[in-house]
C-alpha cells in the first residue's frame, strides 16, 4: 500500500544549508504535506514543540544542539509534545560503535552521508511501516534497541514471561 506522503509532516535539523535544501527538496518532491527546517537543534525543538511533525531527520553534528541532543530533548523534557516520535539521525560516521551509541541515545533510524533519495524514502517507509515499541527504563526511554525477536539470546531472563520457563 503506497504511503500518503500528503498527509505527513517532517522537520529537518541540519546546519549545512545546501544539505538542508537537498533533503527538504527530495521531501517535497515526494509529497510530503507539510516540511519544517532548522539549522541547529535548539531551534529544532522550538519547531517540534509547535508544529508536533510525524518524523524528525536531523544531522548528529551541528552547532549551539546536536542531534543526539535534540532526540534525547525529545525524548524526555516535560515540554516535549510527542516522545515517540520517529527519528533519522543523519551523519558521515558509521562505525558501528556509533550507531550503536546512537541508538542508545535514543534515535529511531540511522542515515549515512552520502545517501540517495532511495535510502531516505526507505527509511521513512521503515519507520511507519514497522513502528517500534518503546522501552521506558531507568536509564533509557526511546525505541527497543533490538530490531530481531527469536531464541538466540543467551543471557540473563529478565522478562516476566522468563520467569515462567523452566
Amino acid at each position: 500500500m503506497p504511503l500518503k506522503m500528503e498527509n505527513l509532516s517532517i522537520l529537518v535539523a541540519e546546519d549545512v544549508q545546501p544539505m538542508r535544501e537537498i533533503i527538504v527538496r527530495i521531501l517535497t518532491e515526494l509529497g510530503v504535506g507539510q516540511v519544517y527546517a532548522a539549522k541547529n537543534g535548539r531551534q529544532a525543538f522550538q519547531l517540534f514543540c509547535r508544529a508536533e511533525p510525524d518524523i524528525v531527520i536531523a544531522d548528529w553534528h551541528m552547532p549551539v544542539e546536536d542531534g543526539l541532543e535534540l532526540v534525547q530533548k525529545i525524548r524526555t523534557d516535560p515540554h516535549s509534545p510527542n516522545k515517540l516520535t520517529p527519528f533519522i539521525l543523519v551523519t558521515g560516521y558509521g562505525s558501528e560503535l556509533r550507531v550503536g551509541g546512537a541508538r542508545d541515545k535514543g534515535i529511531t533510524e540511522y542515515l549515512v552521508k552520502p545517501f540517495s533519495a532511495e535510502d531516505l524514502i526507505k527509511r521513512i517507509t521503515h519507520v511507519i511501516n514497522a513502528p517500534r515499541d518503546f522501552i521506558d527504563a531507568e536509564e533509557y526511554f526511546g525505541p527497543d534497541r533490538r530490531r530481531r525477536k527469536g531464541d538466540f539470546y543467551d543471557g540473563d531472563r529478565k522478562r516476566e514471561t522468563d520467569l515462567f520457563e523452566e
